[in-house]
């Protein structure tokens, strides 16, 4: 398994494509065939532009074919699971990316790669 943190990037973060945002998104995810069926209501834990990471209590494994649902939007696409992370209570997080690019499937911009935050406190307010 791999150690990659949603937050930090960790063991996987020299791969990223895209930024991530922490955004909680109700998505349906389900199985794209084979013989454990399952369809789950669940939400987005992190997102970027070619994927997420959701909690899922169905067994899934790295390589599996899902489809997933935005609930908001009723579109659909078919993702893989490329991440199987800790549990989160009865629920393992797993990271998907679209088999097919879709960079509006989550409808929201996401920051550039340079993309850093400012410092909360102007320097002349850190000097008193």
């Amino acid at each position: 398994m791999s150690n990659w943190d949603p937050i930090k990037g960790g063991g996987e973060s020299s791969r990223r494509r895209s930024q991530r945002v922490i955004v909680s998104v109700p998505v349906t995810v389900s199985s794209e065939g084979g013989t454990a069926v399952f369809k789950e209501d669940t939400q987005t834990m992190v997102v970027n532009a070619h994927g997420a990471m959701v909690a899922l209590a169905a067994k899934v494994v790295k390589g599996q074919m899902l489809r997933l649902r935005n609930r908001a939007t009723q579109q659909d696409l078919t993702c893989k699971v490329v991440y199987i992370g800790p549990a989160t209570g009865e629920k393992i997080q797993v990271g998907i990316d679209f088999t097919s690019s879709s960079p509006d499937f989550w409808r929201i911009a996401f920051p550039p790669e340079d993309w850093v935050l400012p410092d909360p406190l102007p320097a002349a307010v850190k000097k008193k």
